[in-house]
Formats: C-alpha cells, structure tokens, sequence
C-alpha cells in the first residue's frame, strides 16, 4: 500500500513536470566562426529568447564556416534550424547561381526569412608599423584574408577591383590566427567581415597599433555594395571615421519551421531590443526598415508578427 502511494505521487509530479519539458522549444543558431561578431550576436540572441519567453525557447548557438555552409545546411535540417545568411545569397541558391551553380536543391526553395540583424561590415586592417593608409599601400604587404567566408572573397574580390591581384601576398593562415599574427608581425594586416564593433578587430587595435582603411567614395562605388560609415573611437586609435562597405545579413529557418514557433521567434526578437541593445552596441542600427533588405519570402508566422505590428513590407515577402 505505502509502495503504491509513492508511485502515485511520482506519477503526478510527472504529469506536472511534463506539459513545461512538452512546452520547451529548441532551436539550432548556426551563424559563423566563434571569433567573429555574428557569432556573438547569436549568443545575445540566445540569451533574448531565453529571457522572453521564460525559457519556453531554448537556442543553441553552432560555429560554422560562412553564409554558403549554412544555406546549404537546409537540405539536410529540420524545422528547428535558424541559420545567418546576407539575403543575396539565398537569391543565388534558389537561383543555382555563382557558388550554387550545378549544386541546386529543392530545399532551398524553402528558405525563408525571420527579421534583419546588424549588416556585414567590411573591415581592412592594418598594423602602424606597416605605414599603409590606403589600398595602395598594400602592396608588397602580406594579407591574411582567411577562407571560406564572405570577408574573404569580399577581400579578394576588392585586391582585384582595385589594383592589387598579384600585387600582395596571400597569408596561408584561418582569420582565427589573425590577431596574433599581426602581433607578432607575420602578416601586415587581415580582412574581417562583421557588424562593428568586431571583437578580432577591437582585440588586434588593443594589442597593437592598427589602422583600419577607409574607402574612397570611388572605391565605395566600384564595390557595387553599401556605403556605410565606423563612427571615430570605435576602435582604439581610430580618431577619424571609417568610410567602408556593408552587405544587409538577416536570420532565416525554413518552411519546415511551425509558424507559430517563426511567430514566437519573431516577435520575442523584436520584443527584446532593448536587452539586445543594452549588450553591444551593433544592435542600434537594427529597425524595422532594415525588412525592405530582404528580398525573399518571409515565413508566414513571421508575417503574422509583421502584420500584428503594422510593418512595412515589400511584394517580395509574400
């Protein structure tokens, strides 16, 4: 008798613990390298669901190695798969365009949108002791562009645009290394890309004295991308601002996502700004403007959260 009360007290805590484990949503975040800002932002983002929604979301940040590897991931994900990603990119995967070229899915027809976050900003950095100041400086130096990721094909893709293909040296080294390599003057300066303030950036400009190139409004146009302007003191050292280029970036799943979880996402990430922008300061620019970036479907319950709101949207999201 007495065993069989406590087994029916167990079944009733049981019953009372289960519905909130049932209630639980876990979510994959797969963004970038841990080193870069997007990484980061993803950890803030993490923490944003935890706390606004009283830990009914549960996300998991993943490393990766770059936009490409998670778009790609969606052929073989889920409905709990939240991957960064600029919005061109997608258009290319659903198009079989460029890296996507003979590498098509039916998947990727599936991609959609959730909400913006802070831009992909290119950053070329420089240590003082190499004395470059602008792009034709570089030559002759040694460039760590890492590989994988947009930073370094958008590295490459400038050396060549603006006179230095062949012209530098190319350090066979991943952007992890970055920092310490200046430091220790293997290299002259790397490319980052990342919404500023980028912590390798902040970490190299505290150990070392760097500059970080701007761009001439030629040099701006000639990339085909945003302009966009790193305040003065940004970084250590940098007394002036930074006049450099930009990629919109935003936070995508899949229509295998449930729409009530894209509509509790979505609206929790909205709801949360302030936590966001109380913990680094890239999360300031972010608005609800920032949704005419994209240039792909939203995920319906997402739309749902729009719609509630009175946002703005574009014939592209529907």
């Amino acid at each position: 008798m007495k065993l069989t009360k406590i087994l029916s007290a167990t079944a009733v805590a049981l019953a009372l613990i289960a519905p909130a484990a049932w209630a639980e949503t876990r979510i994959t975040y797969k963004s970038a390298k841990t080193a870069s800002s997007y990484y980061q932002m993803g950890v803030q983002i993490a923490e944003a669901m935890k706390t606004g929604t009283n830990g009914d979301v549960i996300v998991t940040v993943e490393e990766s190695q770059g936009s490409v590897q998670n778009v790609m991931e969606v052929r073989a994900r889920g409905g709990d798969y939240v991957f960064t990603t600029p919005p061109a990119l997608v258009g290319l995967a659903q198009g079989g365009k460029a890296m996507f070229e003979g590498k098509g899915d039916p998947a990727f027809a599936e991609i959609r949108a959730l909400f913006p976050i802070p831009s992909l900003t290119m950053h070329f950095v420089m240590s003082e002791a190499s004395g470059v100041t602008d792009f034709a400086g570089m030559e002759g130096k040694t460039i760590l562009l890492g590989s994988g990721s947009f930073g370094a094909r958008e590295g490459e893709k400038y050396l060549g645009l603006f006179g230095l293909e062949g012209k530098v040296t190319i350090a066979d080294s991943e952007l992890s290394n970055a920092v310490s390599a200046l430091k220790n003057g293997q290299i002259d300066g790397f490319v980052t890309a990342g919404s500023y303030p980028a912590p390798n950036v902040i970490e190299a400009a505290a150990s070392t004295p760097v500059n970080v190139i701007s761009l001439s409004e030629d040099q701006v146009a000639a990339s085909k991308r945003t302009r966009l302007v790193i305040p003065a003191g940004t970084y250590a050292g940098q007394d002036n601002e930074i006049v450099t280029t930009s990629l919109p970036v935003a936070a995508f799943t899949t229509t295998k996502m449930d729409d009530d979880t894209a509509y509790l996402l979505t609206k929790t990430y909205w709801e949360r700004q302030g936590l966001l922008k109380g913990s680094a300061a890239w999360w300031g620019g972010v608005n609800l403007q920032m949704l005419f970036n994209i240039n792909s479907k939203i995920h319906p319950g997402a739309l749902k959260y729009y719609e509630e709101i009175g946002a703005r949207l574009s014939d592209d999201h529907t």
